[in-house]
């Protein structure tokens, strides 16, 4: 078994930031992708709580070793005004999930879940063009989902969201942003063909669904983003329909290529 480099003085650092953060499995999938490109870098997981954010983001500013840091529940948003700098991704979608030092200590946001959310969706056979959308959540993940989505061509989307005017401003955002003519809202739309948790709901044992077993039609695609556990009960609820299911690991894959990309300034 190949031992991964070891860490040294001249090892670059990188974090995961989020509260909670035991249910975080990307820090194993940068890891795996740094020893498999040779780069000398670590990424662990820092446990940070939402008032302690800035704080934890002038850190990095201040240590020239840090590459960067990638940001998840519940930080995506708030995230966003913490940063000098923001890519058209970022600022396209509301939400940061990684962010970059630069040579200057200045700090640059990205978010890379849309398209990680998309070449999931394509590692397991599903192209979401055409298809009506049902989308739970309006937080960070769901609106990189939800733009991306737009972006890709689907024939509508419902976005359901608990706080239902946080559900209309996407809603709204997306219709504004010129990306697709489809219909977006929050009403319910035509029978949904792919359905999405964009939620946390599914990291707790005693989480609902998002979605009851009878709103999931036959033959559906159901897509999580939650990672841990990795078959959630909305996942085995589809799977007793006979729905095609896409795991929440599914979307973090593909990412560790596109973090390298933007790490080494490609997004600027």
């Amino acid at each position: 078994m190949t031992q991964p480099a070891p860490i040294t003085g001249r090892t670059r650092v990188m974090f995961i930031m989020g509260d909670p953060i035991g249910h975080v499995v990307g820090t194993a999938v940068l890891n795996a992708a740094w020893d498999a490109a040779g780069r000398d870098l670590v990424t662990v997981p820092l446990h940070v709580l939402s008032a302690d954010l800035p704080y934890m983001l002038d850190m990095l500013r201040k240590a020239p070793n840090v590459a960067g840091t990638g940001i998840t529940i519940p930080h995506k948003i708030n995230a966003l005004r913490l940063v000098e700098h923001l890519t058209e991704a970022a600022r396209l979608t509301g939400a940061v999930n990684f962010i970059r030092r630069n040579a200057d200590g200045t700090l640059t946001g990205h978010n890379v879940d849309g398209a990680g959310f998309l070449a999931g969706l394509a590692a397991h056979g599903v192209d979401p063009k055409g298809r009506h959308v049902l989308l739970a959540g309006a937080g960070g993940v769901a609106r990189a989902i939800a733009f991306a989505l737009a972006g890709a061509g689907v024939a509508s989307m419902t976005i359901r969201n608990r706080d239902a005017a946080k559900g209309a401003a996407l809603a709204a955002d997306i219709r504004a942003s010129g990306l697709t003519t489809a219909p977006v809202g929050t009403t319910a739309g035509p029978a949904p063909e792919l359905l999405i948790n964009g939620t946390a709901l599914g990291m707790k044992a005693d989480d609902p669904l998002p979605f009851t077993p009878e709103e999931i039609p036959p033959g559906a695609v159901v897509a999580e983003v939650v990672m841990t556990p990795a078959e959630t009960p909305l996942l085995a609820a589809a799977k007793a329909r006979g729905c095609t299911v896409v795991p929440g690991r599914a979307m973090m894959d593909p990412q560790a290529a596109l973090v390298a990309r933007f790490l080494d300034g490609d997004p600027a």
